[in-house]
């Protein structure tokens, strides 16, 4: 058909059919280590429900002939204001591990967060990326004993890394029922090198000094800050007094994420908790946003409902399942094309532009309130 684009893959039209095929690719266990969550994963479903409760408002007749997505995240230019959050154990749904998502990452301009549990070393993981110009990041599971914080903490300034982020919400696991039922675990032949190597990654549990860390209180933030010359950042913000708390305590940047409803089950999903945050941070420090993107329109969303940055997490895995790296770049380019469209049609040139004139709710009765200005009506469906 005339104008349209041509298809990226006979198989992966959007995220919904990475996700399908994907899931056609690797076992049970994996898929749904990949998608599961806590409990009953009401939350897990409402990251993603939450989107379709906004309605974007476009604007016609607007010069869009130089549409630019680009952003900039720690300091660096990106080709979108989105990046990969972290996500342990990418080695499951592929042998390109995180190696394969970094170079995805590097050759469509866009960040990555490592977990702490990755399957690959922050320093192959970045070494990945040279040349490319786009940032890393480290994402820290606190634990009990401080050197081996210090240990992950080293081993990603070293490699470059350009911020640290602090996960908030895990004084323990949460409980994820498939997990239970898979009995999943470590498969064989995957290691995780970003911790200490004498720590028994297969039974960590039972390591007194590899306990998460239920003593997290604001006052550690400065020891954190104390010793890295990374930025450092705390994941898992969800509430706006302990935005404001977060700011007190000296944090650099704000991740607003509920762990992608991994952790407590119940609670709100992280596109409902962002406008509090935004209006409690008032732009002393930028707030990211991370759980349930699954379309360029959410990105948009997200965006306009006051998030600086965006970040995706399982999308990395169900690109990796579905064709390694290339799967992985594929999703990238979907979700890069998908959120040019939407900024062209709706009537923005650059990512700064987009605010909240932009969307709109949908309320019980299907009528929508406009956003910018909560007063007045944007129409009755």
């Amino acid at each position: 058909m005339a104008g349209r684009p041509e298809s990226l893959d006979s198989n992966v039209y959007c995220i919904a059919d990475l996700i399908e095929f994907c899931n056609k690719k690797v076992s049970r266990t994996t898929s749904e280590y990949i998608a599961g969550g806590a409990m009953d994963m009401i939350t897990v479903a409402e990251n993603c429900a939450s989107f379709d409760r906004y309605r974007l408002v476009p604007r016609v007749m607007k010069d869009v002939r130089h549409v630019d997505p680009s952003s900039k995240c720690w300091g660096s230019q990106t080709s979108m204001p989105l990046g990969f959050s972290p996500t342990g154990l990418h080695g499951v749904a592929h042998p390109h591990r995180e190696l394969g998502v970094s170079r995805a990452a590097a050759k469509v301009g866009v960040p990555m967060c490592l977990s702490s549990w990755a399957n690959s070393s922050i320093e192959d993981v970045v070494t990945q990326g040279d040349g490319s110009g786009i940032p890393y990041a480290m994402q820290l599971s606190v634990v009990e004993d401080p050197d081996a914080n210090l240990y992950t903490i080293r081993k990603a300034e070293a490699a470059g890394a350009k911020a640290l982020w602090i996960t908030c919400d895990l004084p323990i696991l949460g409980r994820r029922l498939n997990e239970y039922k898979n009995q999943f675990s470590i498969p064989e032949g995957l290691t995780v090198p970003n911790l200490p190597p004498d720590v028994d990654f297969r039974a960590s549990s039972q390591d007194s000094r590899m306990g998460y860390d239920r003593g997290m209180t604001w006052e550690k933030v400065n020891w954190f800050k104390s010793h890295t010359r990374m930025q450092v950042w705390l994941k898992g913000i969800m509430h706006p007094e302990d935005a404001l708390l977060a700011i007190d305590a000296g944090a650099d940047g704000i991740i607003v994420s509920n762990h992608g409803g991994r952790q407590l089950d119940g609670i709100p999903s992280t596109l409902e908790a962002l406008p509090g945050v935004v209006r409690a941070v008032n732009g002393r420090v930028p707030v990211h946003f991370d759980g349930g993107i699954r379309r360029g329109t959410d990105i948009f969303k997200a965006l306009a409902l006051g998030a600086d940055f965006c970040f995706v997490g399982r999308i990395a895995l169900w690109g990796l399942g579905y064709n390694g790296e290339d799967g992985v770049r594929l999703a990238l380019q979907l979700l890069y094309d998908e959120f040019l469209a939407t900024m062209t049609m709706v009537g923005v040139n650059s990512v700064e532009e987009i605010g909240p004139q932009h969307v709109a709710r949908v309320l019980s009765d299907g009528s929508l309130i406009s956003l910018a200005d909560k007063s007045r009506p944007v129409s009755k469906l």
